[in-house]
């Protein structure tokens, strides 16, 4: 069975830092790519950050060049290192595999930036 957990999340200032982690079990994971979602209150789930087989990456605009994605294969971890962070960086952040033809999600960890 596919479970993803996140966690990392918390309350940090604008400018701040956090790391996310989510452990991954129930599937191959170094033969999935491997993808950090976020969503803020009354809005979609916006698409963030993708690691695929390779050890390549892409990211959303909003992101670039303030986070970066990276995972560890043996340990079945991914993670999203997030710097300089926004007030508009606070959300439920999640992430999400595409394993046998569906979506899987993890619950979520909230990150608030605030003064």
């Amino acid at each position: 069975q596919v479970q993803l957990v996140e966690s990392g999340g918390g309350l940090v200032q604008p400018g701040g830092s956090l790391r996310l982690s989510c452990a991954a079990s129930g599937f191959s994971f170094s033969h999935y790519a491997m993808n950090w979602y976020r969503q803020a209150p009354g809005k979609e789930r916006e698409f963030l950050a993708i690691i695929n087989l390779d050890g390549t990456t892409n990211y959303a605009d909003s992101v670039k060049g303030r986070f970066t994605i990276s995972k560890q294969n043996i340990k079945q971890l991914v993670y999203l290192q997030m710097n300089s962070l926004k007030p508009e960086d606070t959300a439920v952040y999640y992430c999400n595999v595409w394993f046998n033809g569906q979506d899987y999600w993890g619950q979520g960890t909230q990150v608030t930036v605030s003064s």
